[in-house]
């Protein structure tokens, strides 16, 4: 038995199905999944039913985009033009289907392997404890008649730092943008949403997250933070304790597993042109 996480699929189905040829996929391994399963690829509803089916064979943790999805359709909120979400929302199972994304957790921890999954990041002032209890809040929102609250106040930039303090939507809006959107921030681990370019051309004072995390050095115990969200990383934060798994597949690149049993790499490239 072997387990393997993924990168930021977004619907690219058919590239999963090659990348599980790749890796010789058993009905005995496990998958990892590090969050947007869905949208801007062409089969996010083939995507959410081949997952759904594997059943406890795999862990999923939301991302951004699928959280958007699920506000689409609990909430009301608008389509953008980039959104290639029709199939899923007209689909007959759409709310089975729903259902079973919206009971997703935010953060996926594996004593066994001490390993640490994550859609976008964690905070470097957060413990690993810290980050499992604010998890839990989101998600016990997404769980609770409170849900639709949730999705009609999660879109947005502030607060753009954490703290303690913070209440009810401004909260919860915090810590699914530190969990879900976070790429650079400040070394007072003060978010900036707004800059979307690569690593190496942000503003002064800017760094990415995993740059304020410090380096462990006893390669036997290392926690690991495996996260997505960042395809223009291509896999490379120069750590070999956090792994970067988005490689831009949606983009024309490829898509990404490592398997935690072995730490190796494997890949298979897109189908789509390079945009």
């Amino acid at each position: 038995m072997a387990t393997y996480a993924i990168g930021d699929i977004q619907g690219c189905f058919d590239e999963l199905m090659n990348l599980l040829e790749v890796v010789n996929f058993s009905d005995s391994d496990q998958l990892w999944f590090a969050g947007d399963l869905v949208n801007r690829g062409p089969k996010s509803l083939e995507t959410l039913r081949f997952i759904k089916g594997l059943g406890e064979r795999a862990k999923v943790v939301l991302g951004n985009h699928d959280l958007h999805l699920l506000a689409i359709y609990y909430a009301k909120a608008k389509l953008t033009k980039f959104d290639t979400l029709s199939s899923v929302l007209n689909a007959s199972d759409c709310k089975e289907l729903m259902h079973w994304l919206k009971a997703q957790p935010l953060l996926h921890f594996d004593a066994q392997f001490n390993t640490l999954m994550v859609h976008a990041g964690i905070p470097a002032n957060w413990s690993l404890t810290q980050a499992m209890n604010l998890a839990s809040e989101v998600e016990q929102s997404l769980q609770s008649d409170q849900h639709l609250a949730f999705f009609c106040n999660m879109y947005g930039n502030t607060p753009d730092s954490w703290d303690n303090s913070l209440t009810g939507q401004d909260r919860l809006r915090c810590i699914t943008n530190m969990l879900t959107r976070m790429r650079f921030c400040t070394a007072q681990q003060q978010l900036n949403l707004s800059f979307k370019g690569e690593n190496g051309y942000q503003p002064e004072g800017l760094a990415p997250w995993f740059d304020f995390h410090a380096k462990q050095t006893t390669p036997d115990n290392l926690l690991r933070i495996l996260f997505g969200h960042w395809a223009a990383l291509m896999g490379n934060t120069g750590r070999d304790d956090i792994i970067a798994l988005d490689t831009g597949c949606v983009w024309g690149e490829k898509l990404t597993a490592i398997c935690l049993d072995s730490r190796k790499l494997y890949s298979t490239p897109s189908l789509k042109p390079q945009t």
